[in-house]
């Protein structure tokens, strides 16, 4: 292989480069079949790192943001990331490529980078490293400084220079200080290769850079001796222990301590020749414990490469690894051990301390008498007591290099009496449990396989030639297992002992919660007697919490909703969680939001299901938080949720703090839903939907919208509460309207219509009238949108409903104003403030105050018009209503314009584009109308300043949007949009 210019430093066969590649080491670059890509703004290249940096990993958008704006996201919140993740797709993407094709997969609330097909300047940086590691460890310097030089190579400047983000500030420092190692290693290479005065200058930098390395001086170190310089590295050692003692009040560690040894004696062979450095092995037996290294180790090459790094000299190096049952743990403890054992010549230990096994669990004392006779048969009786145990243990270590492995570990107290005094040893710790008591250089979580890893190590179990017979059952095997390696290689051994079975029928066996974990069973492997284990270690209070979390009704949660379902104070809840989280049961992907792995939320849940009337009230408790936060936060108030528990004593302090706490939940609400209504809960179901309605059509979410009353509808008949058959269906409609779906609309209201008169129901007859009447408004049916909003006002009145008059009076305002009936317009938007203002929500404010602004507008007073579309805009930036603020952006600019200013318009205009690139395009229907009219109006802008050519760009801008729209399937009975 040979490394061009062109691609970026990639490798490239005979200097053909194919595909797709990206480079993060410098800064971020794309090329597909060598001509390069356009990755758009900073920003925008932030967002492709981060998703890269995960690449085939499902990325939640809270936790994009996170990364990207450091926990403080924009107000526009997750309507930011489509604007980038679009013309990525566009850049990446192959031309035909569809949405299965793309390299930027997405669901609801994530994302997914796609790279097994994508060439990565950091994969190749780890295949190049490899080589030229093995090639030293086998003797071959002369190969493993070029395999360095070429890793070495790859970098161009400071990686993902410019972006932003903490996840790439960190990412950023990692690769610096893995190129700080790559040059370390080089430079060792010709030491050892007798080029040591090709090493000075560098070295004598990366000191400067770096002057408390200990590594960079043992090095420098032997270069100045491989020089006959042996009295300047003698002084170098002790400038080093002066400045180590002043600074940080330190002696050099032990490995700078044996280069100067070695030097002070003039030991060439250790300073020069191919053997280690480490200290010559005792006169005494060899002993190595570790158990065999079963099983292939897939995915876990990062933990790895940590556990077997290199530790500070001089002390007990402690390093723990936790997760939860099946996990693999133990696996990655051994296959690390196993890699370590040759620097450990003292011994290798091995002790399974069995904390979560059907076996007697093995004390201290046991542990410490089976270590004791394994470094020496000969030894005689051992004290039996704890203390004095311990103190034999120390004496016997403390001369001792040892590698120590401690399996199923239950907590501290059953560690710290284990722990060798050898300095230098190293101890690998394997548990369900975080040892936070104990005081650890590196700390390990596992979590399950992603995606790919799990399909490989399936492939791996039954066979990749089976498996690629299968791909599509393959992968959803490894999804049904969670990428949890005990469940997949249980799931192997049963495809391996069954011939006849497909992984599709095995796939079938597993469909369904109740039918996965019995599945998952083979000899006397069982997923859920390792959770049960598990389990039976917590105390009684943590159980209780562990199975209501079972019962949550979304995958994420936070704290608020176990308080909930357990009548507990929050901080309290918080307390037990963290406890959950700690013994690995429970998972915290972010602060402050917890969720359990897909199979042990299945166990949760049959324990729970042991105590049924727990559960009920646990779920109902949950219902009822999600209820109360819909119902408070949706603009409808009080009266448009007539039926029901109401929310009294709901944890909100206010609208803003329960849709705060709705928009946490990201894409689950609708799972809310079908949760209650697969329990058969159906009032549940009913009342959850309509509650939400408001809130999701608001922020643009009108599938979530739609999905959730379509489920909630499927279980109407099953609902006691008969209001919710009309209801949901005024619901569709007001949903159907926001999509431009005017005809469903018009079904659904009309249904409603007949079910509230059966019922004398007035409010839903309100309701049904306002459906009737947007939806004939939406298609120019100005009489018949006007008779509907007047039989809705009167009805209003009648309820005193504030939010029904407001809609009413707006729809009326509406058909006089698009019948050019201006002034009277305006006394309807009078009157719909006067409503909005009683219920003081800036939705409603803005809304209206930008339909009177527009009457203003087409009135020729363009100084109302100004002052209203301000405060329009103010509203809608308060809530994060982007539509509602490209929209009187634009507008103001047309006032401005007519008010003289024309380049105060051209302003503004740019800044509603701007606002525009937030929505999305596949979920917003009048994207592609919101963009003609900015463009429309700042093409007429730039030629009242003359600015003939840019005014052209824009209409030209128009057309091409209506042309696009024309070859796209039809979306719309008609033009106009139901926000205008």
């Amino acid at each position: 292989m040979r490394y061009g210019n062109g691609s970026g430093g990639f490798a490239v066969d005979e200097g053909h480069p194919q595909g797709l590649r990206i480079a993060l080491l410098g800064p971020l670059r794309a090329w597909r079949d060598g001509t390069p890509l356009d990755l758009g703004p900073v920003r925008r290249q932030a967002v492709l790192a981060a998703l890269v940096l995960r690449a085939d990993t499902q990325v939640s958008q809270e936790g994009l943001l996170d990364d990207l704006w450091d926990g403080r996201v924009p107000a526009s919140g997750h309507k930011v990331l489509p604007s980038h993740v679009h013309p990525l797709r566009k850049a990446l993407d192959l031309a035909d490529a569809g949405p299965k094709d793309s390299v930027i997969r997405s669901g609801k609330g994530w994302y997914r980078f796609v790279g097994h097909k994508v060439l990565l300047d950091v994969t190749e940086l780890d295949e190049r490293a490899a080589e030229a590691r093995e090639a030293k460890v086998s003797g071959d310097a002369s190969t493993a400084l070029d395999r360095f030089s070429e890793a070495l190579a790859l970098f161009r400047g400071e990686p993902l220079a410019g972006l932003p983000g903490h996840r790439a500030a960190a990412e950023r420092r990692r690769l610096l200080e893995r190129r700080f190692a790559l040059r370390l290693e080089r430079l060792d290479c010709l030491v050892l290769l007798g080029r040591a005065a090709e090493t000075l200058d560098e070295l004598a930098d990366l000191s400067a850079s770096e002057p408390l390395n200990e590594s960079v001086l043992a090095l420098r170190m032997r270069a100045l001796y491989a020089g006959g310089r042996q009295a300047e590295a003698l002084n170098s050692y002790q400038d080093m222990r002066s400045r180590l003692s002043e600074e940080l009040g330190i002696d050099p560690g032990e490995g700078l301590r044996r280069t100067y040894d070695a030097v002070l004696h003039q030991d060439t062979a250790r300073l020069l020749g191919a053997a280690p450095l480490a200290a010559q092995p005792l006169p005494r037996r060899t002993v190595n414990d570790l158990p065999g290294d079963a099983g292939h180790l897939i995915g876990r090459e990062a933990e790895l490469d940590r556990l077997i790094a290199p530790t500070a000299p001089g002390a007990v190096s402690i390093m723990t690894v936790d997760g939860t049952a099946g996990v693999g743990k133990t696996a990655l403890v051994v296959r690390a051990a196993r890699e370590l054992s040759d620097r450990y010549p003292d011994g290798c230990l091995f002790v399974d301390l069995r904390a979560h096994s059907t076996q007697r669990r093995q004390s201290p004392e046991q542990a410490l008498q089976r270590l004791l006779r394994s470094l020496d048969p000969t030894i005689g009786k051992l004290p039996s007591d704890l203390e004095e145990l311990s103190r034999v243990w120390r004496a016997t270590t403390s001369a001792l290099r040892l590698l120590l492995v401690l399996d199923d570990a239950l907590d501290a107290d059953q560690v710290r009496p284990l722990l060798p005094a050898g300095a230098g040893s190293r101890v690998l710790i394997a548990g369900r449990r975080r040892l936070a008591e104990l005081d650890a250089d590196r700390r390990i979580t596992l979590e399950p396989l992603a995606s790919g890893a799990a399909v490989s190590l399936l492939g791996h179990i039954i066979g990749e030639e089976r498996a690629g017979r299968e791909p599509e059952a393959t992968h959803r095997l490894a999804g049904l297992c969670d990428g949890l390696p005990l469940a997949l290689r249980i799931a192997g051994s049963r495809l391996q002992n069954r011939g006849a079975w497909t992984v599709e029928y095995l796939v079938g066996r597993m469909a369904g919660d109740e039918h996965r974990l019995g599945e998952l069973s083979v000899g006397n492997r069982s997923v859920e007697a390792a959770f049960r284990l598990s389990y039976d270690q917590l105390g009684p209070e943590q159980q209780r919490g562990f199975r209501a979390l079972g019962l949550a009704p979304t995958v994420e949660f936070d704290v608020l909703t176990p308080a909930t379902m357990l009548d507990r104070p929050s901080y309290d809840t918080e307390r037990l969680l963290e406890s959950l989280v700690d013994t690995s049961l429970l998972q915290e992907p972010r602060p402050g939001r917890y969720r359990l792995h897909d199979l042990v939320r299945m166990h949760a849940r049959r324990v729970a299901e042991g105590a049924p009337e727990e559960a009920v009230a646990a779920r109902r408790a949950a219902f009822r938080l999600y209820l109360d936060a819909g119902r408070i936060a949706s603009d409808w108030g009080a009266g448009g949720f007539p039926t029901g528990p109401g929310p009294t004593g709901a944890p909100f302090t206010d609208w803003r703090d329960a849709e705060t706490w709705l928009e946490a939940a990201g894409g689950e609400l609708v799972d809310v839903v079908g949760h209650a209504a697969a329990l058969g809960e159906a009032d549940y179901a009913c009342w959850l939907a309509e509650a939400l309605c408001d809130y999701l059509v608001r922020h643009g979410r009108y599938h979530e919208s739609q999905t959730a009353l379509e489920i909630a509808l499927a279980h109407v008949d099953q609902a006691t509460d008969q209001r919710m058959s009309a209801a949901l269906r005024s619901c569709m409609a007001y949903t159907a309207v926001h999509q431009r779906r005017y005809r469903q609309a018009g079904i659904y209201a009309t249904e409603a219509l007949g079910l509230s008169r059966r019922r004398a129901d007035p409010g839903e007859e309100a309701r049904a009238q306002l459906g009737l009447g947007a939806g004939a408004l939406s298609v120019g049916e100005g009489d018949r949108a006007m008779s509907h909003a007047a039989k809705a006002a009167d009805l209003a009145r009648q309820l005193r409903n504030d939010w029904v008059a407001w809609m009413a009076l707006v729809i009326l305002g509406l058909t006089h104003q698009f019948q050019g009936r201006n002034e009277e317009a305006l006394g309807f938007f009078a009157d719909a403030l006067a409503h909005a203002q009683k219920e003081g929500r800036p939705h409603m404010l803005g809304r209206v105050l930008s339909c009177a602004a527009d009457a203003h507008l087409r009135l020729g007073r363009y100084g109302a018009a100004r002052s209203r579309f301000r405060e329009a805009i103010d509203l809608a930036e308060q809530v994060g209503d982007v539509f509602l603020c490209a929209r009187s952006l634009t507008r103001l600019g047309t006032a401005e314009q007519g008010g003289g200013d024309p380049c105060a318009a051209i302003a503004l205009h740019h800044q509603a584009l701007l606002q525009h690139q937030l929505l999305n395009p596949l979920t917003e229907p009048s994207y592609d109308w919101l963009e003609m009219d900015i463009r429309s109006r700042l093409a007429y802008a730039y030629l009242a300043t003359g600015r003939v050519r840019e005014a052209r760009e824009q209409f030209q801008a128009v057309l091409d949007v209506h042309s696009a729209r024309e070859h796209r399937a039809d979306r719309a009975l008609d033009d106009w949009d139901p926000h205008a």
